[in-house]
């Protein structure tokens, strides 16, 4: 395995990761309806295109298996490939993301409590919650700060 900054997002690339997101999301955003995942899907795109920091993490033929975006001091997205979750893939993303790129803030959906208990292992802590997500649509987001090193 290998994990790296992109530097050209390619549509190949873009491609790769929007199938990487989509089979992450499926496993752990269980309270979306189908009709909301193909809407998110439409945007995801754009997402990963203007992230300040995009790093994937690509397996041994090279396959995307898991991604994140870092802008400013803040974890924008972090999504792992289903059949790669539990192997530590998100927690070395997360140490590059801290120890690298310098992230302390970051946010997570509160029907995601495997995400937020994966942050608040690693030592992120609630500081406010929006009963909305960032488009307005009745999905409380968590806003997490860092309370220890990694």
């Amino acid at each position: 395995m290998k994990i790296y900054e992109v530097h050209e997002r390619t549509p190949e690339l873009i491609a790769a990761l929007l199938s990487v997101w989509e089979s992450s999301v499926r496993a752990t955003h269980l309270f979306l309806s189908e009709a909301e995942t193909q809407s998110i899907k439409k945007y995801v795109p754009e997402a990963l295109s203007g992230v300040e920091h995009l790093i994937t993490a690509v397996n041994d033929e090279g396959r995307a298996i898991a991604f994140m975006g870092t802008l400013d001091n803040s974890l924008e997205m972090l999504f792992v490939q289903d059949d790669e979750r539990g192997k530590g893939l998100g927690r070395q993303l997360l140490e590059i993301a801290v120890n690298d790129y310098s992230v302390t803030t970051l946010t997570v959906n509160e029907q995601n409590p495997q995400a937020r208990g994966f942050y608040e292992h690693m030592g992120f802590k609630v500081y406010k919650r929006s009963a909305v997500d960032e488009q307005g649509k009745p999905y409380p987001i968590l806003y997490m700060k860092l309370m220890k090193t990694l």
